[in-house]
């Protein structure tokens, strides 16, 4: 259960975050909607305890997140969350196998490599990504958070720099993966195309939530439009 109650941020003398408040089911695939500049990726980052709030309440998988210093966060980041980001953030020095043995060895998780077998990269553990095309670098940041055995994962645009194709494949990819796993999942995205695979949709605007809603059919990543 993810829940946020009269959320603030701002940066400097910019409002980011005008009161919001959220509250998100275990299990659930949740999207964050809003246009560039909405809040909506400053919401996922304090709700992740990425960052901290300027006030209100956090509550993230049972832990109160607002009462937490940075050393607490970090340990709570490390054993409840999994991230994947638009960027890759991969360690080019490293081969693919090493880039998510480092997640895996946080929790220690000795059978990560099936989650490289799962995203189509079995083939390419000893491959740096720099010889990988996006969508095999983006699948590696799938295996890396899924290494973690989070409890939570957010991801914000991870389809951002994707094609359609590898995109669609990948979003189909954490969606079953989600529901097999029963893991909490809360995306960010400005494409409401997709806010129509969650269960919950949450849309921002200027700093604040102005609406919330289900979707009572909930489609795939290939019956979507793109």
């Amino acid at each position: 259960m993810i829940k946020a109650e009269n959320i603030f941020k701002s940066y400097g003398e910019t409002k980011v975050l005008k009161g919001v408040s959220v509250d998100i089911a275990t299990g659930e695939f949740a999207v964050i909607l809003g246009a560039s500049g909405s809040g909506k990726s400053t919401l996922l980052n304090v709700l992740s305890g990425l960052e901290k709030a300027d006030e209100g309440i956090i509550e993230c998988n049972g832990v109160r997140l607002d009462g937490l210093n940075d050393k607490e966060l970090t340990e709570f980041r490390k054993r409840e969350v999994g991230f994947i980001f638009q960027q890759y953030y991969l360690l080019s020095h490293l081969s693919v196998e090493s880039n998510v043995k480092l997640s895996a060895d946080l929790v220690g998780n000795k059978n990560y490599k099936e989650y490289l077998s799962a995203v189509g990269l079995g083939e390419k553990l000893r491959n740096k990504p720099g010889t990988l095309s996006g969508g095999e670098q983006q699948r590696v940041c799938i295996a890396r958070a899924l290494a973690k055995n989070p409890n939570v994962l957010f991801l914000d645009e991870p389809t951002g720099a994707l094609d359609e194709k590898t995109g669609r494949d990948v979003l189909d990819y954490i969606f079953k993966l989600q529901k097999y796993r029963g893991f909490t999942a809360i995306m960010v995205t400005h494409n409401e195309n997709i806010a129509e695979m969650a269960e919950t949709v949450i849309k921002m605007n200027s700093g604040n939530i102005v609406e919330v809603y289900k979707n009572s059919i909930r489609k795939t990543a290939y019956e979507i439009g793109w």
